[in-house]
């Protein structure tokens, strides 16, 4: 069975450019939100296999996010993406239980190596 995917980023795009390279890669999308809050209800609903979550975002963060997850579901599989140059926010989502992170513009094969990694 492929694993279930939820993605998480305020910008609808960002959200259509990762489901597609999941999609192809043979994971299922099983969910979308697009802050924070939202992410923490559709994880509770979902329980997908892994997250990718958005740092930057309306209302709650991913960062606040995360830790909202993970207080919860303390093996809950995350994958952070971020900008460039938002290096001491990663570390924070590092340290607050994320397994990895991928940089926007994503690059499909960063992004299935993160992935394959973290489900491994």
């Amino acid at each position: 069975m492929s694993k279930r995917i939820l993605v998480v980023d305020d910008a609808a795009f960002m959200r259509m450019m990762i489901k597609d390279i999941l999609i192809k890669n043979g994971y299922h999308v099983v969910g979308e939100a697009a802050d924070g809050a939202e992410a923490v209800e559709k994880y509770k609903e979902l329980m997908p296999d892994l997250v990718t979550l958005d740092i930057t975002m309306p209302e709650v963060d991913g960062i606040a996010a995360l830790k909202e997850i993970r207080k919860h579901h303390s093996d809950a599989k995350v994958i952070m993406c971020s900008a460039m140059g938002q290096q001491s926010m990663v570390i924070d989502a590092i340290q607050a239980g994320a397994k990895d992170f991928i940089v926007k513009p994503f690059q499909a094969d960063r992004v299935i190596e993160a992935i394959s990694k973290t489900l491994s």
